[in-house]
């Protein structure tokens, strides 16, 4: 679970709108910057908002974040592939943050973010993936099919020809920004922005690359390898860093973000790691007890009825529930013994009950007897 109140961090409401977030993490952003405020303990506290940022600006994140305390969709999903999700420094931002880190420099007259190059990441993909109700217990290996954007291998993502028809952008010196005066309200401020020479590259294509047409990647339906964890529940979301588009330009591909949707058991319904069963016996096995089998995650198992066992008891079985994610813990299996009656009774049948109840005195049935007694009075 995540440590830190990010919503608290930033100064925000949880149902803040991204408008919201941005605004206040631009405002934060300004007073801490460690070039501007050199107190001690700012250039902490200036991590911890970016931090925070990272995670409610991405939508994904932010769900994940809200409903299990972790950017990853759970505290150990980072740890299974390769990280994805964590919360950390500049080289994990997206794109948004090069624009608001711009503004935030032109606002004291600029800063050294032009003097080097902006690493775009590719855009996310979101996948829908169904798996069955005995795959989410035990954990599976799936392997996917992914329309995505791949890196163009005849130019290595350069978009020039054979890689190397290509020259330095004198514009912007091969930084793929350059910067500009503004004026403003406040006065002339100098902004920064991607360079319209060569479209924020850096570079300008001589001779486009004949296999993706200079734009550095091409489309692909690439084979993919997704391994569930035991435990996993319904909707949550499996982060594969690096497994999304490549960037348009240099940079990292985006995450492929698998969320898992279960086909419900026929008889069984899970909540949490437990496994809960209504299970609907003849009344006269309730009555005179019995053995009976039940169906587990694990197969049948019998279980052993009392004699004179109430409707409605739940009898717990321990352990054997879901594995809970990433740790050797089961939960248990609840299940409530309900009474079944026959649809109808012979004459011979309801005589015998008929002589049972006269004989049966009313102490016998304490709750009964205590509305009765309430009702005399």
């Amino acid at each position: 679970m995540a440590s830190k109140d990010y919503y608290k961090i930033l100064g925000v409401e949880k149902n803040a709108s991204s408008d919201e977030i941005k605004s206040a993490y631009r405002k934060l952003a300004k007073k801490y910057h460690p070039d501007i405020n050199k107190e001690p303990g700012a250039s902490e506290k200036f991590k911890e908002i970016n931090e925070a940022y990272e995670v409610l600006s991405d939508e994904t994140k932010r769900s994940n974040y809200d409903q299990f305390g972790s950017a990853d969709g759970h505290a150990d999903f980072s740890d299974m592939f390769g990280g994805a999700g964590r919360a950390g420094g500049f080289s994990s931002f997206s794109g948004s943050f090069s624009d608001i880190f711009s503004d935030i420099f032109s606002a004291f007259g600029g800063g050294g973010s032009g003097r080097t190059r902006v690493m775009e990441k590719g855009a996310d993909i979101d996948l829908q993936l169904t798996i069955d109700f005995n795959e989410a217990v035990f954990g599976c290996t799936k392997e996917i099919l992914v329309n995505r954007y791949e890196k163009c291998s005849s130019c290595s993502g350069t978009g020039a020809k054979n890689g190397k028809e290509f020259s330095t952008c004198g514009e912007c010196k091969g930084t793929g920004r350059v910067r500009f005066t503004q004026n403003t309200f406040y006065g002339t401020t100098i902004r920064e922005g991607i360079c319209k020479t060569c479209g924020g590259t850096g570079k300008i294509i001589r001779e486009k690359c004949a296999e993706c047409g200079g734009k550095g990647a091409e489309k692909t339906r690439s084979k993919v390898t997704l391994k569930i964890p035991a435990g996993i529940d319904d909707g949550q979301i499996l982060r594969m860093q690096g497994q999304g588009n490549a960037p348009v330009r240099d940079g990292i591909s985006g995450d492929l973000n698998v969320k898992i949707k279960i086909i419900p058991h026929k008889i069984l319904v899970r909540n949490g790691i437990d496994i809960l069963l209504d299970l609907y016996l003849p009344y006269t096995t309730l009555i005179l007890g019995g053995k009976v089998e039940i169906p587990t995650v694990n197969g049948l198992y019998e279980l052993n009825i009392p004699e004179l066992t109430q409707s409605g008891t739940v009898m717990r079985l321990k352990n054997k529930g879901v594995k809970m994610l990433n740790r050797d813990i089961y939960g248990d299996m609840l299940v409530t013994l309900k009474a079944e009656f026959p649809k109808s009774f012979d004459r011979k049948t309801k005589e015998i009950i008929k002589s049972i109840a006269k004989e049966t005195p009313v102490n016998q049935f304490p709750k009964y007897k205590k509305i009765l007694d309430n009702l005399n009075k």
